[in-house]
């Protein structure tokens, strides 16, 4: 054990998950800002023939955070890649997402 861990409790930490964001909310579109302070990301839906996305979450983390959060979801991808093969990454300049099929119309 380090000294700056010496004399510091194991603390277990109980995290509660309700229904409602269980759920989850779907989204396919992450914008991200930052400050001097802390990282801003908006997750979006877009829906194909409709020119208007709304913000569906937002989570805002510290500088810190961020950098765990991005060795995590690279550990995260590395692994679902070694089970499933790669993710296949579009290389086309257009818009971050495409939806393919005819158009809806009412």
């Amino acid at each position: 054990m380090s000294d700056a861990n010496e004399g510091q409790a194991h603390v277990q930490l109980n995290i509660e998950l309700s229904e409602d964001v269980a759920e989850g909310e779907y989204a396919n579109l992450v914008m991200i800002a930052h400050s001097s302070e802390e990282f801003i990301l908006d997750f979006i839906r877009v829906v194909p023939g409709v020119t208007k996305a709304r913000v569906k979450n937002r989570i805002i983390v510290t500088p810190p955070h961020a950098r765990r959060l991005l060795a995590a979801l690279a550990d995260n991808i590395r692994r679902y890649e070694a089970a499933n093969g790669p993710i296949a990454t579009p290389t086309h300049g257009g818009p971050p997402i495409q939806f393919g099929g005819p158009s809806g119309e009412a």
